[in-house]
């Protein structure tokens, strides 16, 4: 996480920052996220069901890798200095480009695409992010999400 002043929020947008650590889409991590979500399609849960699917195996779910960006957003994030907590604001856009096969990684990489200030004393960050798979061509995933950040 990059702490910034405010007064360095200009230079700031645009940034490319650096790409996350890879994170493994265990099965464990798929089962897990189908139980929290009630969401047991056999392409996620059913390895033997699933190898009979143009995916040749279980994939993650496109919310699970989404939901990733929280995790992700601890090694790539803006923090604006005396902001009080950073809130998920929503998305602009959300595209899912390629199924995640079970036991593969994935990583974020973002672009500060902007830096606004907004009324009542907030600042809204907006990236632009992309989640890779390792060893593809073709990301996983790409989306434009803003963040909220209400100042002390």
């Amino acid at each position: 996480m990059q702490i910034i002043k405010r007064e360095d929020i200009p230079e700031t947008i645009g940034k490319q920052c650096e790409p996350t650590k890879w994170f493994t889409m265990t099965q464990e991590r798929i089962n897990q996220f189908a139980d929290t979500t009630e969401d047991h399609q056999f392409i996620h849960v059913d390895q033997e069901a699933a190898k009979n699917t143009p995916f040749g195996g279980t994939i993650a779910h496109g919310f699970l890798s989404l939901s990733m960006l929280s995790a992700m957003a601890e090694e790539f994030g803006v923090f604006v200095e005396g902001a009080l907590m950073g809130i998920n604001y929503g998305f602009n856009k959300i595209r899912f480009l390629s199924p995640v096969p079970s036991g593969t990684n994935i990583r974020g990489s973002a672009i500060i695409a902007d830096i606004v200030e907004k009324p009542n004393n907030q600042i809204l960050i907006t990236y632009d992010m992309t989640v890779e798979i390792e060893g593809s061509d073709k990301p996983a995933l790409v989306a434009q999400w803003m963040c909220m950040f209400p100042m002390g």
